[in-house]
């Protein structure tokens, strides 16, 4: 019968000590932390030295450029990009160039937003595959509902929409709330 060899199992002498390098900042050895936001990597000689970084890069990927696309802003090239929500398109010349696109189809309303009134509101759906409605000028109007907008004023308040609520129609404003039977 053989003898096990206790000094495999020292806690002193971790078999990843090493895997994530020395610390930049004092040369201890980086070790996987949690905090309340998940994992990340931390020096082990903290809290001496606060050095940290994350555990997942959170860095864009070009996955592949796309020829005869121009970005609006700045006139570079347009490529897909896999970055830390997914997919999308973004421009090439990231980052002074801050232009991005969903690779999700967005479907007009004809409705006019009624915060900013000089975008649309456009359906859109969220990463969860939820469907809601925005401003086309977001991230300058940040106007959003997540009932299908009308085309009507509240009766009430005069708000600029009404939202679809399959057999009435109401206002989006918290402090109205307003109820309209539909037109027929």
């Amino acid at each position: 019968m053989s003898k096990i060899n206790h000094a495999l199992f020292d806690a002193s002498s971790h078999a990843l000590a090493d895997a994530f390098g020395p610390c930049p900042k004092c040369g201890a050895n980086t070790i996987v932390k949690r905090g309340k936001t998940g994992a990340f990597i931390g020096c082990s000689s903290y809290p001496e030295c606060h050095y940290t970084k994350p555990l997942h890069d959170s860095e864009t990927q070009t996955i592949k450029e796309i020829d005869g696309s121009v970005c609006p802003e700045c006139s570079s090239l347009l490529a897909v990009k896999k970055g830390r929500y997914g997919l999308f398109i973004g421009c090439t010349n990231a980052p002074d160039c801050h232009h991005i696109e969903s690779l999700k189809p967005q479907h007009k309303t004809e409705v006019s937003c009624p915060k900013c009134r000089q975008g649309s509101l456009v359906q859109r759906t969220n990463r969860f595959g939820k469907t809601f409605y925005s401003c086309n000028r977001y991230p300058k109007c940040k106007y959003v509902v997540n009932h299908p907008p009308i085309a009507t004023r509240c009766e009430q308040c005069g708000w600029g929409i009404m939202l679809d609520m399959n057999d009435e129609y109401l206002c989006p404003q918290p402090k109205c709330q307003h109820k309209q039977a539909k037109s027929s």
